[in-house]
């Protein structure tokens, strides 16, 4: 079961004004499961988004980043489950754009402003006369409080449905913030969400909101891994309908923008934390701070090292204190002039390692206590510098393993 999450309450989730959600089941992978949703979005909403890195991305983000370079205006969103269209070539680049071309027709809008999302599974093509069947079902569908219902839809693996509410008072105008993610697994930076959308009612300007996207994506999405893996869908997206009545954000050095972006980075931080506490079979979440390092980079470095080894993350799994496999990822790292001999390693608030081996006054025992529980801090101090990074990770179980080798059945 998911590591100490549960599902936010449909009452708690807040509609955003300007935008509307319909969700229908169109059976693209499994009949009667909701694997289809729109948002559609009131003229003046603005939208920025950041993508996988991955080379083999997938049509549907090189639909959304052609359109969002071009600067349209966007009016749409469609988003299935159950295929990745991805790995399909330029059929599948056609088939994103007539998904995107369906919409536009039903909601009477231009093609160019209808951005195309899908997850699932890689190297198949889109059945698209299920997905062409259940737009219209989608569309009448739409309302303003379903994110509920679309946070399910989205859903892949995932066992619980991640969306959360927020709200923060600018220039005298309350800003409302809803948000709802997808990922459990194939989740590696950059950019490690699969899918998450961010909508709020704030008036920002186009400039504005690219900014503060790319900064809430560094902060949450890019700082969490399951199991190593980039996605070929990978896709963060914030949405401003401009609803909300305060003055427009422009300026990025304003004390409302700062404002905006760190409640969207909270809202993001915990969408990302989600998607780790839901991960493949996860049983333990698990912080890696690396402190004292010459950049954020380098300590990023560290941290990930350690995150995504399988190693480290089976003896988590099993409560076995067998912390040297730490100590083998931060050298791996590839950190050249790393003086092993100056870094402290801690587990909790347990001294494990200093001076280049075990810490003198540490026993195994109390490591065995601390990798009990269901939250684990380890703490990596590298006494070369100021900078500091987190990465959030979780342990690999049986079930990863299972989950994945079962995942097309």
């Amino acid at each position: 079961m998911p590591v100490n999450l549960t599902p936010t309450p449909p009452e708690r989730l807040r509609a955003i004004a300007g935008a509307r959600l319909g969700i229908t089941a169109a059976g693209i992978k499994k009949p009667g499961r909701p694997d289809l949703t729109v948002i559609a979005l009131d003229p003046g909403s603005r939208v920025a988004g950041v993508f996988t890195q991955n080379r083999f991305c997938a049509a549907p983000v090189t639909v959304c980043r052609e359109r969002l370079a071009q600067g349209h205006a966007i009016r749409a969103l469609v988003i299935n489950t159950g295929n990745a269209n991805a790995g399909t070539g330029s059929q599948g680049l056609a088939d994103a754009r007539r998904a995107c071309a369906e919409v536009a027709r039903l909601l009477k809008c231009d093609e160019q402003a209808v951005l195309p999302f899908s997850t699932g599974v890689i190297l198949e093509p889109l059945p698209m006369d299920r997905l062409l069947a259940g737009l219209p079902a989608a569309v009448a569908d739409l309302a303003p409080d379903r994110w509920d219902k679309a946070a399910q839809a989205i859903m892949t693996t995932d066992i619980v449905p991640k969306a959360r509410s927020a709200t923060v008072t600018i220039d005298g105008h309350t800003i409302t913030l809803t948000g709802m993610a997808k990922g459990s697994g194939m989740i590696h930076p950059n950019m490690a969400t699969m899918l998450g959308f961010i909508a709020t009612d704030a008036a920002i300007g186009q400039a504005a909101l690219e900014a503060l996207t790319r900064f809430a994506a560094d902060e949450s999405f890019n700082c969490i891994t399951v199991d190593g893996d980039t996605s070929t869908n990978d896709s963060f997206i914030c949405i401003a309908t401009g609803r909300a009545g305060n003055p427009e954000i422009t300026d990025t050095a304003s004390a409302a923008f700062a404002a905006l972006r760190e409640a969207v980075t909270q809202l993001a931080r915990w969408l990302a934390q989600a998607i780790v506490r839901d991960g493949e079979g996860a049983t333990k979440f698990m912080t890696i701070q690396v402190n004292g390092g010459k950049s954020r980079a380098e300590c990023r470095q560290v941290a990930y090292a350690i995150a995504r080894s399988p190693l480290v993350k089976t003896a988590f799994f099993a409560s076995d204190p067998n912390l040297g496999r730490i100590l083998a990822a931060i050298g791996y790292a590839g950190i050249e002039d790393l003086d092993v001999n100056r870094l402290r390693l801690y587990l909790g608030d347990v001294l494990v390692a200093e001076q280049g081996g075990r810490a003198a006054g540490y026993r195994e025992e109390q490591g065995a206590a601390v990798m009990q529980a269901p939250e684990i801090l380890v703490r990596v101090e590298l006494e070369r510098g100021d900078a500091c990074a987190t990465v959030w990770t979780c342990d690999f179980s049986y079930d990863y393993v299972r989950i994945n080798a079962e995942y097309r059945s």
